[in-house]
């Protein structure tokens, strides 16, 4: 269980913790508030199951994913686990939506959508948080001191068992 907590003290773990969660958390409150000209929960639901014909299930995940897991990014909560959930949702928007329209995104009014080079640089985020963890100031940081700290305890509440037997 330590080790989904485990992370080190790095700034630049904390840096890309915060700014990817930022940013996905303005495309997730599109998604579930209809903040920054977005459709909100039902508008949102109603796209992704009526017109991407995506099961209930996965448009929820994804809206859910995408507001609430990023501001555990943020915080530094699950880290690990919101990354790689947002490598999953950016692999299926790829997948379903963007791979036709090529690499790039839509800067000159060119293409009938965006390519996927956000998507990438998301999943590429995400892939360096999965492997080293939150960094510096995360709750992660904090669980996986408790957890060790817990371990610590009972480890040498064991020893001193151990040696009053011996003794």
């Amino acid at each position: 269980m330590e080790t989904l907590f485990r992370t080190d003290d790095s700034w630049s773990n904390l840096v890309l913790r915060i700014v990817l969660g930022v940013v996905i958390f303005a495309h997730g409150a599109q998604k579930l508030l209809g903040w920054f000209g977005g459709n909100g929960f039902s508008g949102t639901m109603g796209f992704f199951t009526g017109v991407m014909h995506l099961p209930w299930l996965i448009a929820f995940l994804v809206i859910i994913g995408e507001s609430l897991g990023s501001v555990a990014l943020i915080a530094g909560l699950l880290t690990r686990f919101t990354a790689a959930s947002f490598i999953v949702i950016m692999l299926g928007a790829i997948a379903t939506s963007h791979w036709p329209q090529g690499f790039f995104m839509n800067w000159f009014g060119k293409q009938q959508g965006e390519g996927f080079e956000y998507h990438l640089l998301v999943i590429g985020m995400s892939a360096a948080l999965f492997i080293a963890g939150g960094g510096k100031w995360s709750v992660d940081g904090l669980i996986a001191r408790w957890i060790s700290g817990r371990q610590r305890d009972e480890r040498d509440l064991r020893r001193s068992k151990e040696f009053k037997a011996v003794g």
